[in-house]
């Protein structure tokens, strides 16, 4: 798996959240311009999965196969759960919520690149 992909995909969560953390500062409800930004991220998280998939399939590390797999799918259905929730909610906080589930998606790609370096935290 490519480390610069993993962390050019957490550095766009990153910046996701920070457009979540503007709409949250000035009490606006979750936008369209909002939601592409997730959609472009949960593409490249899918492309993240996939690749990450075959690439365990093809590796003869020592890797723990399904802990990479199941932090690989948990950030994959992070954001979409998020914009649920930020729709459903109208207060600024549905915004907030899209701030904290960025956050944690950019924390799991990191994981997700521990694990396949196979470093124990």
């Amino acid at each position: 798996m490519n480390e610069t992909v993993v962390n050019a995909i957490a550095l766009l969560a990153v910046a996701v959240a920070a457009h979540a953390a503007w709409h949250t500062l000035r009490d606006a409800p979750f936008s369209n311009p909002l939601f592409y930004s997730v959609a472009a991220l949960e593409v490249a998280l899918l492309g993240l999965l996939i690749g990450g998939s075959v690439a365990l399939g093809r590796t003869d590390r020592d890797v723990d196969g399904v802990l990479l797999v199941s932090y690989l799918v948990t950030i994959v259905v992070i954001p979409p759960a998020a914009v649920l929730w930020g729709i459903a909610e109208k207060s600024r906080w549905g915004t907030g919520v899209v701030v904290v589930a960025m956050l944690t998606t950019a924390v799991l790609c990191v994981r997700v690149e521990q694990i396949w370096d196979a470093v124990r935290v």
